[in-house]
């Protein structure tokens, strides 16, 4: 129903029949009016399951995340390892593998603090980029 707008017919239906409701002959407006009352009815509920769905594993995903800040000039060791160039907000971060590799953009999630005894020699920290008035670094 909630990808085609009508009911499958199930083997048992094609060999015992739908009930008689079903079978009753409707107008076109009244069935089109039935169906999207049916399709909006459907959709909410599939919209509050996904929103229950949801709020659980954003919850499940709180209790056994760890926090972790970087600032420019720390390392991280994902695939790198990468040099923080700035950070855009709370939970992205733009990073760079070398002074000539084009920079990325990731999530915190993405990133892992370097314990390394070799810091990159190439970054220098520079003044913080410009915020706007809610806080996000704008790109230049």
């Amino acid at each position: 129903m909630l990808t085609s707008g009508r009911e499958m017919k199930l083997p048992t239906d094609l060999i015992l029949g739908r009930p008689l409701e079903e079978n009753q002959e409707r107008s076109l407006p009244e069935f089109v009016e039935n169906l999207r009352e049916r399709m909006d009815q459907i959709h909410r509920f599939a919209r509050e399951k996904l929103k229950i769905h949801s709020d659980k594993m954003k919850q499940r995903l709180d209790t056994t995340s760890t926090e972790t800040a970087f600032k420019p000039g720390d390392a991280s060791n994902w695939e790198g390892p990468y040099t923080i160039i700035r950070k855009i907000n709370d939970l992205v971060y733009r990073i760079q593998l070398s002074p000539r590799s084009k920079p990325k953009v990731v999530h915190l999630e993405r990133l892992a603090r370097y314990t390394g005894h070799n810091p990159p020699d190439w970054f220098v920290v520079e003044d913080p980029p410009p915020r706007t008035e809610d806080g996000v670094i704008r790109d230049e």
